[in-house]
């Protein structure tokens, strides 16, 4: 689609939100500032909004929603029955964003992805893109350890073949014919930043720079990191288990020497007992066995999540409001 042709469009931001509730206010507040920007210099129609989407969070971010959302018709709230995860929490916002909007961009709430970025989201989708990729300039702002395992774990990524776009954290643009596409994926293991890519729409980067947390800290602990990174690999690459295959066979290639070598040792008289060696081959061997059977067992695991066909999320209860559209009529 050309530029020229393209309308000025409704933008939703969805933001997913889980124990925010030293932030959201602020978080809130900024991102409505924003828009109404967006909407004076006629970058967006008068009726866009902000999406939280409440996560089943445990504080006051829920109540702190509601009472935002009674405010000002600008914000709307998704909450979920319970904790269905951070890429879930995305999904859900997106996919009811896109009955309303021509465009919705993700966004976290500790207002960490600079927002003015929105300026060169909406000029690229204006240029043609129907998804437009936010990326990190730098990792500076991240301790070593963080630095160090992000920067291992694009490239781990890489080589297993995912196509994930690298320092992009679900800070992107998506146009309602991109989610329109998005809806007809029915898996269970969500893993966005792999999956979308993979769509093929013409698309576009975005780089931003990071800043620091408004309040409160992250939510992203150790743990729902490694759960991330696994779900990333078992969700859209099988080159692990090709891997095992390939372990498999130069193993059992080894072993084939191995036995042919102690047979002519035998014949020749030369038997010795080799008891170290006998540990470390069985050391090596138990321990390639139970990592294959673990790599194995995660992808089982996946197809048995998906056979059972469960809900992604479930909702609870959405709050939404008719706002003004551009003509200053309700909509």
């Amino acid at each position: 689609m050309e530029s020229d042709v393209r309308k000025i469009p409704v933008l939703y931001l969805v933001v997913p939100c889980y124990n925010e509730e030293e932030v959201v206010e602020k978080s809130a507040q900024v991102m409505s500032d924003k828009l109404r920007r967006l909407v004076s210099e006629g970058k967006i129609k008068r009726n866009s909004k902000v999406m939280f989407v409440n996560d089943g969070s445990r504080d006051n971010t829920l109540r702190l929603l509601h009472q935002i959302a009674a405010k000002d018709a600008v914000f709307s709230v998704i909450s979920f029955a319970g904790n269905y995860g951070h890429q879930s929490a995305i999904l859900a916002g997106m996919m009811m964003a896109r009955k309303y909007a021509d465009v919705v961009v993700t966004i976290d709430a500790d207002l960490q992805q600079d927002i003015e970025a929105l300026d060169n989201f909406l000029s690229s989708y204006m240029n043609g893109s129907e998804i437009v990729y936010g990326v990190r300039n730098d990792r500076h702002s991240d301790g070593f350890f963080k630095k160090s395992s992000a920067t291992a774990y694009y490239k781990l990524m890489h080589l297993l073949g995912s196509n994930v776009i690298t320092n992009h954290a679900d800070y992107r643009l998506m146009s309602k014919k991109a989610l329109d596409a998005l809806s007809e994926y029915q898996e269970t293991n969500l893993f966005l930043r792999g999956l979308i890519p993979t769509m093929g729409f013409a698309s576009d980067v975005v780089y931003f720079d990071v800043k620091e947390r408004e309040a409160g800290q992250s939510k992203y602990t150790l743990s729902k990191m490694l759960t991330l990174a696994m779900d990333g690999i078992t969700s859209m690459s099988v080159r692990p288990l090709r891997m095992i295959a390939g372990i498999g066979f130069i193993v059992c290639l080894f072993s084939i020497i191995m036995c042919i070598f102690s047979l002519v040792d035998w014949a020749r008289g030369n038997t010795v007992p080799g008891y170290t060696t006998s540990i470390l081959v069985s050391l090596m061997m138990g321990g390639i066995t139970l990592f294959s059977l673990g790599i194995i067992g995660e992808y089982i695991g996946k197809i048995y999540m998906e056979t059972k066909k469960r809900p992604r999320y479930i909702i609870d209860t959405f709050v939404w409001k008719e706002s003004k559209d551009d003509s200053g009529e309700d909509a």
